[in-house]
């Protein structure tokens, strides 16, 4: 039986029923054309798309995995080849690289939960071909041009894996615009997500774009001749036109998620035992807040209590990062901050429907179990 929480970590129901008859206007539009393969609905949204992350090119796909497979495949990654990311990440970001037979190679994290910059030199060898940075958590790597700046100096591509931070930018500068290729995700929970797996890959390169685009489509290229090996790996048009859509709801979202973050920092800023993400004015950041992560002492007990008082969290991929799955093979790696954080990581609700009141009463659990006085224990979720 499903607990009845007084505040679940996402409420799909609730965001359907909020633009419930848009959504069923366009699901009516499309089956009413049957145009459901790589139709004029997917062209719009990759030209909305690209344009809106500054990029000259779109390429719609079936889901992020696809785009960072086809990504790396397209750049030439393979056997032999070593690629710089991070572990603490969506085991996709990593099983893209095992997959086309290169060598993962780690970085620890800074404080923000990102690629600590400072490590990434001394990671590079004579074999490294490619830097994967992930963009957690909608914020982008801080000093990303240093990211670029070794990336020019050792002749590396960089492939980014923005599937978190659609709408974040680093000094004006959007997310995956920084290298060769930018990767998003439309996962449900995701900033723009759709009814089921999606996602895309930006780049201003027009070859390499459409190279992507055959590669995507069984090797299609423009007419019906198959010109190459490829893969289906294309985005459902009823996919991009409820996407494109919802692009026109997407800044209000994100200005909604910065506000909830605000309160959250506002709120748990006396609470010595938690370390709290940036603040949403970062400065040269942008913080779109696709999650809003923290690290808790004693968390194992937070979670207990914040599930007995009726919130429901989460521990970022059932709190282990990539490394730490024994089944993958990847021991070994000594990346100290990143088991730091995962003994104290915990996601708090984060979307753009949440309520002041239920806001309040999140803070309050847990200023409550720290032993903080906070009213909104005793009022409630509104």
């Amino acid at each position: 039986m499903m607990k009845n929480y007084k505040v679940r970590y996402f409420d799909y129901p609730l965001q359907f029923r909020v633009h419930e008859a848009e959504y069923m206007e366009i699901i009516r539009d499309v089956l009413s054309r049957g145009a459901y393969i790589l139709g004029d609905d997917t062209r719009r949204f990759e030209k909305n798309l690209a344009a809106f992350t500054g990029s000259k090119y779109a390429v719609g796909v079936g889901n992020c995995t696809d785009a960072l497979l086809l990504s790396l495949y397209a750049a030439g990654i393979g056997a032999g080849d070593e690629v710089i990311t991070v572990s603490h990440t969506f085991a996709a970001t990593v099983e893209v690289i095992k997959f086309l037979g290169a060598t993962p190679v780690f970085v620890d994290i800074a404080d923000d939960h990102n690629m600590d910059v400072r490590l990434l030199e001394s990671a590079i060898t004579p074999k490294t071909k490619a830097i994967v940075p992930v963009q957690l958590n909608g914020r982008i790597c801080t000093d990303m041009d240093k990211i670029v700046d070794l990336a020019k100096k050792y002749n590396l591509l960089i492939i980014e894996d923005s599937a978190q931070a659609l709408g974040a930018s680093y000094r004006g500068k959007g997310a995956g615009t920084f290298g060769l290729a930018g990767c998003f995700s439309f996962y449900p929970a995701k900033l723009l997500g759709t009814f089921g797996d999606a996602g895309a890959i930006v780049t201003d390169d027009e070859g390499f774009a459409e190279k992507l685009m055959m590669l995507r489509n069984h090797g299609r290229g423009k007419g019906t001749d198959i010109e190459r090996w490829g893969l289906n790996c294309r985005i459902d048009n009823l996919h991009s036109a409820i996407l494109d859509y919802k692009m026109t709801l997407l800044q209000g979202w994100i200005n909604r998620r910065r506000e909830i973050a605000g309160m959250y920092n506002e709120e748990l800023s006396g609470t010595g035992e938690l370390r709290l993400p940036p603040p949403a004015d970062g400065g040269s950041h942008y913080d779109v807040f696709q999650n809003y992560e923290i690290e808790a002492e004693d968390r194992d007990n937070l979670v207990k209590y914040l599930n007995e008082m009726g919130v429901e969290i989460l521990l970022p991929w059932g709190g282990k990062a990539v490394h730490q799955f024994e089944a993958l093979g990847l021991g070994g790696v000594n990346l100290p901050r990143t088991g730091e954080l995962f003994r104290k990581v915990v996601m708090l609700p984060m979307y753009p429907e949440l309520s002041d009141s239920q806001i309040r009463y999140i803070a309050g659990v847990i200023n409550d179990f720290y032993g903080v006085r906070v009213s909104a224990v005793k009022t409630g979720a509104g």
